[in-house]
């Protein structure tokens, strides 16, 4: 597997075997056990100010298909290739325009917390027909509501998990 990653069963995802149960149904139950924490991904995060061109560098260079833009690790907003190659076909300078300019806010982003289950973000990623969702934890600041990004979740990740208890 790509980076040597390979998602580590737990004791008790391991032991989940039910008698006369299939084997699909027991995978099932795996997938049912485990937790956005249990295998969330360091997030590849920019700040606002960083320049497209930048950004373009950092989602290739990471190989990842979303950017998350932090302002002191709290989430601000988020940014694919889709959304990089749309502005970079503009009459842009990618060297000085923002990154905060076309990333799409906070207010729209769908997120997960890590006690969320992975069957949760798989259907919010399917639902809202994204790739990764930002891992956040909801905080208190100075009398607002911020999101503190702990990791994040791809599709990727869920094929992962899935083949792995499959195979086991």
């Amino acid at each position: 597997m790509k980076g040597g990653y390979r998602v580590k069963l737990s004791k008790r995802q391991e032991q989940i075997a039910y008698v006369g149960l299939s084997k699909e149904t027991q995978t099932a139950e795996r997938l049912k056990s485990f937790l956005v924490s249990d295998v969330l991904s360091q997030a590849v995060v920019v700040n606002g100010d960083t320049s497209l061109y930048d950004t373009i560098v950092t989602i290739f260079t990471e190989d990842v298909g979303t950017i998350l833009v932090c302002d002191d690790s709290y989430l601000v907003g988020v940014v694919s290739r889709k959304d990089l190659l749309r502005a970079s076909m503009g009459q842009t300078d990618s060297h000085t325009m923002p990154i905060s300019m076309i990333m799409t806010p906070v207010s729209k982003v769908i997120t997960v917390e890590p006690t969320d289950t992975l069957v949760e973000a798989a259907q919010k990623m399917i639902d809202y027909e994204v790739d990764c969702l930002p891992v956040v934890v909801r905080e208190d600041v100075e009398n607002k509501k911020r999101l503190k990004v702990v990791g994040r979740v791809s599709k990727t990740t869920v094929a992962k998990v899935f083949l792995e208890c499959s195979i086991h």
